[in-house]
């Protein structure tokens, strides 16, 4: 899967460099292909590990739209290629190449689209927009990354259909093949079912419901989310919650956050954010945690982002580390 992505990137690159030579009225179907990515870095200085500086990922994007019905997006991640620390100094043994999508979608309407291949799972809002240079913060609520799988194998059906001034959303999706590779620190799920409910409007309010194995422990779960954002004035505020059950109806596990981002206008901060975020979180084998995080964000242009950010709370993390974080995001 990743080498056929690395391959279809290379012939579309190609394919773009060859276009003037075909005829200015000659469709092809590499008209339709589009490549980018996105990439972050930043320094972490924490209370439980030493001082790190890193390149987080490099992230490829590839897409494709004909004059079709027919559509394709791929995303391969480049992972921790390159990093600092007090301890090991330079490294790069730990990078590795992460498909996070790979997916062909087919449009019937607005209202019906199928969807068929690797996709992020959609229960959760900020899982949909992870990536750095579509997010406020440096480091991601744990109940967002902690509690589900954030990326699943199969089929889903989707759409949009309008009602007044907004929109109801819908997203249904299933399983129907297992991760192949599992990274040492993933989680690892199976028998993923579920679906997401939203309604758009001046606010974006949804609801999800998910079922799923978690290998390590052997346990089904089910699990019902809620998120939303909204904007009171200029000031954006968004959250979400979560809470497992198993199949006795017991407490498999749970989590929430309540993040506020402001803008700094006002004090001739053009662009800045004044940005905070409470989080709580419990698993049955790893116990509770809670963290909050205040900082600042400088949205230098609509596509680069400079987060600076100090988070403290209980409970040891190292996907969520305590101290003081700083990044530098964009898309290319």
């Amino acid at each position: 899967m990743k080498k056929l992505i690395i391959l279809c990137s290379s012939l579309a690159s190609l394919l773009t460099l060859c276009k003037p030579v075909l005829a200015d009225d000659e469709p092809h179907w590499s008209d339709g292909v589009g490549i980018g990515g996105y990439s972050s870095a930043g320094l972490i200085v924490g209370r439980d590990q030493p001082a790190k500086a890193a390149l987080n990922e490099v992230s490829l994007l590839l897409t494709w739209n004909g004059n079709s019905r027919w559509s394709f997006f791929g995303e391969l991640e480049f992972e921790d290629p390159v990093s600092w620390n007090d301890n090991q100094r330079f490294r790069s043994y730990h990078s590795g190449l992460d498909l996070e999508r790979l997916y062909l979608d087919y449009n019937f309407s607005e209202k019906v689209n199928l969807r068929v291949g690797r996709f992020l799972t959609p229960n959760s809002r900020w899982n949909l927009l992870h990536a750095p240079p579509l997010v406020w913060t440096s480091t991601r609520p744990l109940a967002t990354s902690q509690l589900f799988p954030t990326g699943t194998n199969g089929a889903m059906v989707f759409g949009a259909i309008p009602y007044r001034d907004g929109a109801f959303e819908y997203q249904v999706f299933a399983e129907l093949l297992e991760d192949q590779e599992i990274d040492g620190e993933e989680l690892e799920y199976i028998h993923v079912n579920g679906a997401r409910f939203s309604f758009k409007n001046r606010s974006d309010i949804g609801i999800s419901f998910l079922s799923f194995n978690e290998k390590a422990i052997g346990r089904d779960y089910r699990m019902i989310g809620l998120d939303f954002v909204t904007h009171v004035k200029e000031t954006e505020i968004s959250g979400e919650a979560f809470q497992r059950f198993d199949t006795q109806n017991q407490d498999g596990g749970s989590g929430a956050y309540l993040q506020t981002a402001v803008p700094l206008n006002r004090l001739g901060l053009n662009n800045w954010y004044w940005i905070t975020r409470l989080e709580s979180f419990q698993r049955p084998d790893t116990g509770a945690a809670e963290r909050w995080l205040v900082g600042a964000t400088w949205r230098i242009k609509p596509s680069q982002l400079l987060k600076l950010e100090f988070t403290g709370g209980s409970g040891n993390h190292p996907e969520s580390p305590r101290g003081f974080l700083t990044s530098f995001a964009l898309f290319f």
